[in-house]
């Protein structure tokens, strides 16, 4: 996932300030924390992720309070939840969904963004062909990554 500036970050930070005022909720300090671990994070992180940054951090933030945030920070249009059949959810900041697809490795479960321009013009064609109007899409490859591979069989 390419890393959003401290620029990005922070403009985003302050979009979901203002969602907040928006639904009249309140602004703490522990949302502000949770949502700073997302928006800044290279990974796709699990709220389990997400509490061991915070703790790494030296903050203290509760398990009801992270899935919270996370739900308003959904909610607001900021952050994307994926569920890559892990059993739990995988979040990233919406400005990073400029037309970009998933690797998933089963066994690390090691995420990887890549954007293909063929991919792209290809998927509205195919939905054509079938009869669809395309909208939106998403696409999502399993597999193995080249380090778990080279755990098995050494160097490729």
């Amino acid at each position: 996932m390419a890393r959003l500036d401290k620029a990005e970050g922070a403009a985003l930070l302050e979009r979901f300030r203002r969602h907040l005022r928006e639904h009249r909720q309140p602004i703490t300090r522990q949302r502000n924390l949770v949502a700073q671990v997302v928006f800044l994070s290279q990974d796709h992180l699990s709220v389990e992720g997400i509490r061991r940054e915070l703790k790494d951090r030296g903050e203290r933030v509760g398990l009801a309070t992270v899935y919270r945030t996370l739900d308003l920070l959904v909610d607001s249009g900021l952050v994307r939840a994926h569920e890559f059949g892990e059993g739990f959810k995988r979040y990233e900041p919406a400005a990073a969904q400029s037309d970009h697809e998933h690797l998933i490795c089963e066994r690390c479960g090691r995420v990887v963004e890549f954007s293909h321009e063929r991919l792209e013009r290809m998927l509205p064609v195919l939905a054509d062909e079938h009869g669809f109007q395309h909208r939106r899409h998403r696409v999502e490859i399993y597999g193995v990554c080249r380090a778990c591979r080279q755990q098995e069989l050494g160097p490729l």
